[in-house]
């Protein structure tokens, strides 16, 4: 038997390269700088080129598995990296997401809990809504008994400016069914993810 594929497409428009290299020149010229000079001639279109790339998640196609054993405990993916754009200032924020749950009568290909986080990250983000959008697809996609997602970044919109908070890192968690209504299983994830004492 063939196994269930859900080809994940997230629906958001391109991006306008050749608008984002024009809005970027006149940002240069806002800022006081000459996009034609030789040092800044290129730096409209390679601004442009990167935030398409950084704006944009890949397609994938989630892969899940008959759980014929009755796997009943955690699964934990740890420390996947996570790099997103702050909407307010649209500067970066990286740093690393733990994504768990618990089986229903589905496990998910290992691959797949970064492909999730990167799906969400790869747009103008904050963290709380991240961290929330991660859990809720897994939810819904997956249907476990439960789901935790943790992430911990560091903001350079707070690092680099305002409060200037180098090393300063954000931590942000959402759980739903087992791991939100039963204790001992909500310390596990925490204490498996690294959080807490």
């Amino acid at each position: 038997m063939s196994q269930p594929r859900l080809q994940v497409l997230h629906g958001r428009g391109g991006v306008d390269l050749e608008a984002a290299r024009r809005a970027v020149a006149d940002l240069l010229v806002a800022l006081g700088k000459d996009p034609d000079s030789e040092h800044l001639a290129d730096t409209p279109r390679r601004v442009a080129h990167a935030y398409a790339e950084l704006l944009t998640p890949r397609e994938f196609n989630l892969t899940t598995f008959p759980n014929d054993e009755g796997y009943d405990e955690l699964v934990l993916a740890r420390a996947i990296p996570v790099q997103s754009l702050c909407e307010h200032h649209m500067l970066p924020f990286q740093g690393i997401a733990h994504v768990g749950y618990l089986p229903g009568e589905r496990i998910l290909g290992l691959s797949k809990p970064a492909r999730v986080v990167e799906l969400f990250a790869r747009d103008l983000q904050v963290q709380e809504r991240l961290t929330q959008q991660v859990a809720d697809w897994l939810q819904d996609h997956l249907a476990p008994r439960g789901v935790g997602v943790v992430v911990e970044a560091e903001h350079l919109c707070m690092s680099l400016r305002g409060v200037r908070a180098a090393g300063s890192r954000t931590v942000t968690s959402a759980l739903h069914g087992v791991l939100r209504d039963d204790a001992r299983s909500r310390q596990e994830f925490f204490a498996l993810a690294g959080i807490g004492s």
